[in-house]
């Protein structure tokens, strides 16, 4: 197992020109200031790590849902993980170790990025000297891979911690670096359902300890997809009440690509068109015509 994390103590997450935007949501090392604000006593310091890094009580958190949970989003990815898998963010207890198994039996890789060294060299710890995982200081608004380099990712309870602009931003960079075919795995809070009685009970907790959690209760998840996101397929499944849910995004293509393909397509029909009965071919030239006036 490698840790890279390019010097995480000592080297503060790079801004692009791009992101000069949120430049002010980020402290001088880069980190996100709704961690330093907000989640200190659960993530950003060291006594807090050690708190929350045991199995029992992050089960007793969610509720005694921990393994249906992580189960749920592994369900999704099957016994053997080929290809590329992104986790972005870590997570207490047991997923990655669980992820990182699954590789291992497809002779796959798993990046896992996240902005906290303490939250990287915890990982580090738990995972086994020979696990094919590679851990990366890196932000999840702005992740370092290019466009489709990942078969599928897994985001475990991160975008009610986020602010909305830090949500959104997330979504679309998840989108953009995993193939289109691949899959995205979310597992969060949702709205539970009115005879819930945590529906009364955790509201008050949430807003007070975790302030952007009751975004999720508001609004649905694919309400902060990116506009003319590329999803060909989303499906949503609801745990425990309404309280967590599950979301499954498959990626489809962009729009340049289907532009290109429906192009690449008419063209080839022009080039055969001396070899195939004229009706035929002004049929799949009058279809080729519809379909690139409706792509965007």
């Amino acid at each position: 197992m490698s840790l890279m994390c390019s010097g995480a103590e000592q080297t503060p997450v790079s801004v692009s020109a791009s992101s000069a935007e949120i430049l002010h949501l980020r402290d001088s090392a880069g980190v996100p200031q709704y961690l330093n604000t907000y989640y200190w006593w659960a993530y950003v310091h060291p006594v807090a790590v050690k708190v929350f890094e045991h199995q029992w009580l992050v089960n007793c958190i969610l509720w005694g849902n921990y393994g249906r949970l992580r189960d749920a989003a592994l369900s999704e990815l099957g016994e053997r993980m080929q290809g590329r898998t992104l986790q972005v963010a870590c997570a207490y207890g047991d997923l990655t170790t669980e992820l990182s198994s699954r590789v291992a039996a497809g002779c796959g890789t798993l990046d896992v990025i996240d902005v906290l060294p303490v939250q990287l060299q915890n990982l580090r710890r738990k995972l086994p000297k020979c696990a094919r995982v590679r851990l990366h200081r890196m932000d999840s608004t702005r992740l370092g891979a290019p466009d489709g380099f990942y078969d599928r990712a897994v985001v475990f309870f991160l975008l009610h911690e986020q602010p909305r602009h830090d949500r959104e931003r997330t979504l679309s960079e998840v989108l953009r670096v995993v193939r289109p075919g691949g899959k995205i795995v979310i597992v969060d809070y949702a709205l539970p359902r009115r005879w819930h009685p945590l529906r009364y009970l955790w509201r008050p907790l949430l807003a007070w300890l975790e302030p952007f959690a009751l975004d999720l209760w508001r609004d649905e998840i694919a309400s902060w997809l990116p506009k003319g996101h590329t999803a060909c397929d989303l499906r949503k499944e609801s745990f425990y009440g309404g309280l967590y849910q599950k979301i499954v995004v498959t990626r489809g293509l962009s729009q340049p690509s289907l532009r290109r393909i429906v192009s690449e397509m008419c063209s080839s029909l022009d080039g055969r068109s001396a070899y195939h009965d004229a009706p035929s071919v002004i049929q799949d030239e009058r279809q080729c015509r519809d379909l690139t006036a409706a792509t965007p």
